[in-house]
Protein backbone atom coordinates (compact mmCIF):
# COMPACT_ATOMS: atom_id res chain seq x y z
CA UNK A 1 0.00 0.00 0.00
CA UNK A 2 1.40 3.24 -1.05
CA UNK A 3 2.35 5.92 2.01
CA UNK A 4 0.25 8.81 2.44
CA UNK A 5 1.44 12.31 1.16
CA UNK A 6 0.83 15.11 3.24
CA UNK A 7 2.52 18.54 1.33
CA UNK A 8 4.97 20.10 4.36
CA UNK A 9 6.49 23.20 1.95
CA UNK A 10 4.59 24.22 -1.80
CA UNK A 11 6.81 25.40 -4.28
CA UNK A 12 6.43 29.20 -3.10
CA UNK A 13 7.45 28.04 0.09
CA UNK A 14 10.39 26.55 -0.50
CA UNK A 15 11.51 29.97 -2.33
CA UNK A 16 10.71 32.26 0.66
CA UNK A 17 12.06 29.50 3.00
CA UNK A 18 15.89 29.48 0.70
CA UNK A 19 15.12 33.69 0.70
CA UNK A 20 15.10 33.31 4.87
CA UNK A 21 18.07 31.12 4.96
CA UNK A 22 20.29 33.11 2.77
CA UNK A 23 19.61 36.08 4.34
CA UNK A 24 20.20 34.80 7.75
CA UNK A 25 23.37 32.71 6.52
CA UNK A 26 24.54 36.85 5.29
CA UNK A 27 23.73 38.31 8.55
CA UNK A 28 25.94 35.74 10.68
CA UNK A 29 28.50 35.17 8.43
CA UNK A 30 30.11 38.81 8.55
CA UNK A 31 32.59 38.94 6.38
CA UNK A 32 31.12 37.39 2.92
CA UNK A 33 34.81 37.62 1.31
CA UNK A 34 35.53 34.34 3.97
CA UNK A 35 32.48 32.97 3.43
CA UNK A 36 31.76 29.72 0.82
CA UNK A 37 28.75 27.16 0.29
CA UNK A 38 29.55 23.61 0.58
CA UNK A 39 26.46 21.67 -0.31
CA UNK A 40 26.45 17.78 0.54
CA UNK A 41 25.26 15.42 -2.46
CA UNK A 42 22.51 14.66 -3.59
CA UNK A 43 20.06 17.71 -2.84
CA UNK A 44 22.50 19.47 -0.41
CA UNK A 45 24.32 20.73 -3.86
CA UNK A 46 21.20 22.16 -5.77
CA UNK A 47 20.33 23.93 -2.33
CA UNK A 48 23.88 25.69 -2.03
CA UNK A 49 23.86 27.01 -5.63
CA UNK A 50 20.59 28.62 -4.97
CA UNK A 51 21.41 30.32 -1.87
CA UNK A 52 24.83 31.51 -3.52
CA UNK A 53 22.29 32.88 -5.98
CA UNK A 54 20.52 34.68 -3.45
CA UNK A 55 23.06 35.80 -1.40
CA UNK A 56 24.26 37.66 -4.57
CA UNK A 57 20.76 39.01 -5.75
CA UNK A 58 20.51 40.43 -1.76
CA UNK A 59 24.13 40.99 -1.34
CA UNK A 60 25.76 41.55 -5.01
CA UNK A 61 28.60 39.26 -4.05
CA UNK A 62 29.17 35.90 -5.83
CA UNK A 63 30.01 33.36 -2.92
CA UNK A 64 31.98 30.57 -4.18
CA UNK A 65 29.88 27.11 -3.75
CA UNK A 66 31.24 23.51 -3.73
CA UNK A 67 30.48 19.91 -3.94
CA UNK A 68 31.33 17.22 -1.34
CA UNK A 69 30.36 13.72 -1.58
CA UNK A 70 30.38 11.77 2.00
CA UNK A 71 30.06 8.51 0.94
CA UNK A 72 33.83 7.81 1.97
CA UNK A 73 33.26 9.02 5.22
CA UNK A 74 30.24 7.39 6.24
CA UNK A 75 30.39 5.21 9.44
CA UNK A 76 26.91 3.59 8.29
CA UNK A 77 27.43 2.37 4.78
CA UNK A 78 26.34 -1.05 5.93
CA UNK A 79 22.64 0.93 6.81
CA UNK A 80 22.00 2.41 3.64
CA UNK A 81 21.30 1.85 0.12
CA UNK A 82 24.18 1.34 -2.48
CA UNK A 83 25.32 4.53 -4.86
CA UNK A 84 27.47 5.60 -6.81
CA UNK A 85 30.11 8.38 -5.30
CA UNK A 86 29.32 11.67 -6.66
CA UNK A 87 32.56 13.51 -7.90
CA UNK A 88 33.65 15.93 -5.14
CA UNK A 89 34.22 19.86 -6.12
CA UNK A 90 35.81 22.16 -4.08
CA UNK A 91 37.94 24.06 -6.30
CA UNK A 92 39.08 26.49 -3.28
CA UNK A 93 41.06 26.10 -0.68
CA UNK A 94 39.00 26.47 2.97
CA UNK A 95 41.44 27.40 5.19
CA UNK A 96 40.16 30.71 7.56
CA UNK A 97 37.16 30.55 5.64
CA UNK A 98 33.72 30.55 6.98
CA UNK A 99 32.29 27.31 5.98
CA UNK A 100 28.36 26.89 5.44
CA UNK A 101 27.78 23.11 4.71
CA UNK A 102 24.24 22.79 3.42
CA UNK A 103 22.03 19.74 3.17
CA UNK A 104 18.24 19.18 2.36
CA UNK A 105 17.51 16.94 5.75
CA UNK A 106 18.50 16.28 8.69
CA UNK A 107 17.85 13.20 10.27
CA UNK A 108 20.14 11.56 12.75
CA UNK A 109 23.13 13.51 12.03
CA UNK A 110 25.94 10.79 10.66
CA UNK A 111 26.03 12.45 6.95
CA UNK A 112 26.99 15.88 8.85
CA UNK A 113 29.41 14.18 10.69
CA UNK A 114 30.98 12.31 7.81
CA UNK A 115 30.87 15.41 5.99
CA UNK A 116 32.77 17.28 8.75
CA UNK A 117 35.46 14.93 8.74
CA UNK A 118 35.46 14.74 5.02
CA UNK A 119 35.61 18.86 4.68
CA UNK A 120 39.15 18.81 6.86
CA UNK A 121 40.79 16.93 3.66
CA UNK A 122 40.34 20.71 2.04
CA UNK A 123 41.69 23.03 4.35
CA UNK A 124 41.27 24.25 8.00
CA UNK A 125 38.38 26.44 7.87
CA UNK A 126 37.93 29.19 10.39
CA UNK A 127 33.97 27.79 11.45
CA UNK A 128 31.85 25.66 9.78
CA UNK A 129 27.81 26.39 10.53
CA UNK A 130 25.57 24.00 8.94
CA UNK A 131 21.99 25.20 6.40
CA UNK A 132 19.81 22.55 6.36
CA UNK A 133 15.86 22.77 4.61
CA UNK A 134 14.26 20.41 7.15
CA UNK A 135 14.95 19.15 10.70
CA UNK A 136 13.23 16.18 11.34
CA UNK A 137 14.60 15.59 14.94
CA UNK A 138 16.23 11.70 16.04
CA UNK A 139 19.53 12.73 15.86
CA UNK A 140 22.34 10.14 16.91
CA UNK A 141 24.81 12.88 16.83
CA UNK A 142 25.20 15.79 19.42
CA UNK A 143 24.27 17.55 15.32
CA UNK A 144 22.40 21.11 15.74
CA UNK A 145 21.98 23.07 12.52
CA UNK A 146 22.71 27.00 12.66
CA UNK A 147 20.02 27.74 10.30
CA UNK A 148 17.05 25.51 9.77
CA UNK A 149 14.52 26.01 6.99
CA UNK A 150 11.55 24.02 8.09
CA UNK A 151 11.29 21.53 11.86
CA UNK A 152 9.05 19.17 11.14
CA UNK A 153 8.67 16.26 14.01
CA UNK A 154 8.60 13.19 12.60
CA UNK A 155 8.39 9.21 13.66
CA UNK A 156 10.83 7.46 12.49
CA UNK A 157 8.92 5.51 10.16
CA UNK A 158 7.88 8.27 8.07
CA UNK A 159 10.14 10.06 5.51
CA UNK A 160 10.97 13.22 4.60
CA UNK A 161 10.94 13.51 0.28
CA UNK A 162 12.93 17.21 -0.92
CA UNK A 163 11.87 17.88 -4.54
CA UNK A 164 15.01 20.85 -5.91
CA UNK A 165 13.65 21.70 -9.86
CA UNK A 166 17.33 21.35 -10.91
CA UNK A 167 17.22 17.82 -9.98
CA UNK A 168 13.81 16.99 -9.88
CA UNK A 169 11.92 19.05 -11.96
CA UNK A 170 9.92 21.19 -9.32
CA UNK A 171 10.35 22.55 -5.69
CA UNK A 172 8.61 20.87 -2.65
CA UNK A 173 8.89 18.36 0.61
CA UNK A 174 6.62 15.93 1.51
CA UNK A 175 5.82 13.65 4.26
CA UNK A 176 5.59 9.95 3.30
CA UNK A 177 3.31 8.37 5.96
CA UNK A 178 3.00 4.43 5.81
CA UNK A 179 -0.59 3.71 5.92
Amino acid sequence: MPPEVIEILSPDEVRRTVNRLASQIVERAGDLSKLVLVGIFTRGVPLAELLGRQIEALEGVKIPVGHLDITFWRDDLDQIDLRTPEKTDIPFDLTDKVIVLVDDVIYRGRTIRAALNAVTEYGRPEKILLAVLVDRGHRDLPIHPDFTGKELPTAKDEKVKVFLQDIDGRDGVELLKPV
